[in-house]
């Protein structure tokens, strides 16, 4: 599947509409089909066994009516209620985790249902006629009604649970985990020594900027076709931007450096084409191929759990500790490689998130803001030390041990806690000693 298509599914999810509105849709067609079935006697045996609704024009207008009128009086209350609650809950944990119940496919699907049976309910009302207007009561379809109501306070019951349980801070925690999880694990498995270094070829002058012409996050970058554009044109494509980064129109977001006797004027439009092609853009970021984006999610969390106004130093801890996790998963995989290469020929050389780029990603601010807090900075200690027994690669130990040596300095100088501060520096000297 190429980056593009990804990044697409993952901007389909986005989309809170779809599902309900795929759900109204066959709402309406079951209606209709239920009405049809009726005119067609298919309900006659079974109105006969008792299995169906069998009473008249009166008590089928009135229960199809209780049906739609609570339906949508529900789904409007209950989803109104539940973004106050989050809008409460975005103080705590940050209004960007939001997209994840925009994104939940049960809040999708819920909505979907009660929609979906008002428009059932609807479509089968404007059937009902009563005797002087050649009586037709659609007996299956107000079974049908009477099952999707049932149906629909199951769905609510579920939704009250889910809904509570969501904006627990662990549940968000895990949910934001699962998505980082999700980029780490697309990562090539095997450690970065094994790959061979190759030097970047920058003998192909002039160099032509690349342009792109509208605004908006880098969401996606096909950077295979790319380099296989480059390699057919026999060029070599340097990137100034990478996934995650906002683009401004007509800024450059790269050069092309052009084989002798290749015009300029002809190569620059054939790269903003392949660029554009390559290129997915949209409002909001996303963590397809950007492993910070997921990263900064966590790390807000925990930089607004420390802040004077929540202090929460138990979350912050929470999120060291899938940050960690996270890090030990990545001990097993290589970071992208800055270079891509045809055959023997450097074509793409891009900007990408190294190791130490990621753990500055994931320390940097949460030392910042934990001031005095010897209980997230111990937790902090412990946790690099863990990543350090499993790294096994040993720039990547220095990145670690870098970050421990930060911890404790800031240590020495923000706690005051005499006992706190004793056991900080027993951590660090057992990183010390690994």
């Amino acid at each position: 599947m190429t980056s593009r298509l990804r990044g697409w599914l993952e901007g389909l999810g986005d989309l809170f509409w779809l599902r309900p509105a795929f759900l109204v849709t066959l709402g309406v067609l079951l209606g209709e089909l239920m009405a049809r079935a009726e005119r067609a006697g298919i309900a006659g045996d079974w109105a006969s066994a008792g299995w169906i609704y069998a009473g008249g024009e009166a008590g089928a207008r009135a229960l199809l009516g209780a049906v739609a009128t609570s339906t949508i009086g529900v789904a409007g209350t209950v989803f109104s209620i539940t973004v106050a609650a989050l809008s409460l809950a975005s103080g705590q944990m940050g209004p960007r985790l939001l997209r994840h119940f925009i994104r939940d496919p049960g809040n999708q699907w819920v909505l979907g249902i009660f929609l979906g049976t008002f428009a059932y309910a609807l479509m089968l009302l404007r059937t009902v006629r009563s005797v002087q207007e050649q009586a037709f009561v659609p007996h299956l379809g107000i079974t049908g009604a009477l099952v999707l109501a049932l149906l629909c306070v199951g769905a609510l019951v579920w939704f009250v649970h889910h809904v509570a349980n969501s904006i627990n801070i662990d549940t968000v925690i895990g949910l934001v985990h699962a998505e980082l999880m999700d980029a780490v694990t697309s990562l090539e498995q095997g450690e970065e020594a094994d790959r061979p270094g190759v030097a970047a070829t920058e003998a192909g002058v002039p160099a032509v900027p690349l342009r792109y012409p509208r605004a908006g996050f880098l969401r996606t970058l096909d950077e295979d076709a790319l380099a296989d554009w480059a390699a057919s044109c026999g060029a070599v494509l340097r990137l100034h931007v990478r996934t995650g980064d906002y683009l401004f129109p007509g800024a450059a977001v790269g050069e092309v450096l052009l084989p002798q006797g290749r015009a300029p004027a002809e190569a620059s439009r054939s790269a903003e084409e392949a660029f554009e092609a390559a290129a997915l853009t949209g409002d909001r970021q996303a963590a397809v191929q950007d492993l910070e984006f997921a990263v900064r999610q966590m790390v807000e969390v925990a930089v607004r759990a420390l802040s004077p106004g929540i202090n929460d130093p138990f979350t912050a801890m929470v999120v060291l500790d899938r940050l960690g996790a996270t890090l030990c998963e990545v001990a097993m995989r290589r970071m992208p490689a800055p270079v891509l290469c045809r055959g023997d020929q450097s074509v793409l050389l891009r900007h990408v998130t190294d190791y130490d780029g990621l753990c500055d990603a994931m320390f940097h601010m949460i030392r910042q803001n934990s001031g005095g807090s010897s209980a997230v900075l111990i937790r902090m200690v412990d946790t690099l030390r863990r990543v350090h027994e499993v790294e096994r690669n040993p720039r990547r130990r220095t990145t670690l041990r870098r970050h421990a040596g930060l911890v404790l300095a800031l240590g020495r100088m923000e706690v005051k806690d005499a006992a706190g501060l004793a056991d900080l520096e027993a951590r660090g000297a057992r990183m010390a000693a690994a």
